[in-house]
């Protein structure tokens, strides 16, 4: 059986329609978000985190300490080597990935910003975070576009296909 790839440009469903000699079928597409990130509203350690309308991230608030944020867990969506970009940050918070098994233990250290790495076997969950990394955490009013995705290229930043996971301390 042969293998057909198709990659679409725009989240959303459509169709294909195929003809092989006098038969011809259309069939049903849903394409998804490359961005395999799932968040959505988060409020702990004194920042909220609320969805745009475009799928980006607004953090307002001031950190109750260094290294304290937010974050999000869920199923891990692919295996194989990623990347995570962040085209928008907001002074003094950072973003990773941590993989974790099923007892939610980390497996490795994590992904950062502008590295590929590859989700090792055994990953079951992914947990996403904003944290601050001030000493003295400072205020925060700013918008975040982050995106993880197969491959190790950054590409342009896409609005995740989940943005309704509430976030978790």
């Amino acid at each position: 059986m042969a293998e057909l790839n198709i990659t679409g440009l725009k989240t959303g469903s459509t169709s294909l329609k195929l003809t092989a000699g006098k038969v011809t079928k259309t069939v049903p597409i849903t394409v998804l978000s490359r961005n395999l990130l799932s968040y959505g509203p988060a409020e702990g350690n004194g920042l909220t985190a609320t969805v745009n309308s475009d799928g980006s991230l607004h953090v307002t608030g001031t950190a109750v300490k260094q290294w304290a944020g937010l974050s999000w867990k869920f199923p891990c969506p692919v295996q194989g080597t990623v990347i995570l970009s962040r085209p928008t940050s907001v002074d003094g918070l950072t973003v990773s990935v941590k993989c974790l098994d099923t007892k939610g233990g980390q497996l490795w250290s994590q992904l950062n910003v502008g590295n590929a790495g590859v989700i090792p076997a055994g990953t079951v969950s992914l947990r996403f975070e904003i944290l601050c990394t001030e000493a003295t955490p400072t205020a925060k009013d700013g918008d975040l576009r982050i995106q993880l995705e197969s491959g190790d290229t950054a590409r342009d930043w896409m609005k995740p296909d989940n943005t309704s996971l509430r976030g978790r301390l």
